[in-house]
């Protein structure tokens, strides 16, 4: 098979599969059923037909914009079906077969999370579990890191942020991290192994801090109390190391 046929795939799957995390995203916090129920248009109420819900390309055809109404179709969901089609073909690119598709569904799943961190400072219990458990279960299949590695990436993710938290609200007398993001941290050592967390957290602080010079760009105002979804900031940080893991990088870890 042609190198390139894989990443192709990855990109297909990923489109298919952003689709669904995008009404994941949309639908889960609402308590709304994300299987059961058809699509419908936000403004209007139109109810969408199976040729208004092809990722990406129905988008493209209708400009954006609802065919009933001439409502601008909200771009989140475009964002999470892009950004999903990335990852499955990158992932497959860097790491063709097994590995490559288990990198997918990592980065598929650090995409959901950092866009529910973002757009409602919500790392459900679930999907961090989820996360976790499937780094454990690539442990099986794959000798990179090894599963020990792996554990204890788990346990140190997760206690090195419940620590970080407890002393901030010792010195601050007040919460500074969200009870999601010690096991975010966690599920992503599970993946990654204890090696990548300091670089983990390195990459998510540089990108935290571009984030916050963007908002003082824009004329907002950036204090020390300012509120950065740090479950983002991870997940962003975590899959391009994953990529660089794949890829055989050289990396200290």
């Amino acid at each position: 098979m042609p190198a390139f046929v894989l990443p192709i795939y990855g990109v297909l799957l990923g489109l298919i599969i952003g689709s669904f995390l995008a009404t994941l995203i949309l639908r889960w916090p609402e308590d709304r059923s994300v299987i059961a129920g058809r699509s419908n248009c936000d403004a209007c109420g139109h109810r969408l037909r199976a040729r208004e819900l092809i990722p990406l390309v129905s988008y493209l055809v209708q400009r954006g914009k609802c065919r009933q109404c001439g409502a601008t179709i909200a771009s989140d969901h475009i964002a999470i079906e892009v950004s999903a089609a990335l990852i499955g073909g990158l992932a497959l690119y860097v790491a063709p077969g097994v590995e490559g598709v288990a990198g997918a569904i990592f980065g598929w799943l650090l995409l959901t999370l950092a866009a529910l961190d973002v757009k409602h400072h919500w790392l459900p219990d679930r999907l961090t579990g989820l996360l976790a458990l499937s780094g454990l279960a690539a442990g099986l299949a794959l000798a990179s890191p090894a599963m020990i590695d792996r554990i204890i990436g788990g346990l140190a993710g997760f206690a090195s942020l419940i620590l970080v938290a407890a002393v901030y609200k010792k010195v601050r007398k007040r919460d500074g991290l969200g009870g999601g993001d010690p096991k975010m941290l966690g599920a992503i050592g599970c993946w990654l192994g204890w090696q990548a967390l300091p670089l983990v957290l390195l990459v998510a602080s540089l990108v935290g801090i571009l984030v916050a010079l963007s908002w003082r760009l824009r004329g907002k105002t950036v204090t020390a109390d300012s509120a950065l979804p740090l479950g983002s900031l991870i997940a962003i940080a975590a899959f391009p190391l994953w990529l660089y893991q794949a890829a055989g990088s050289g990396l200290p870890y």
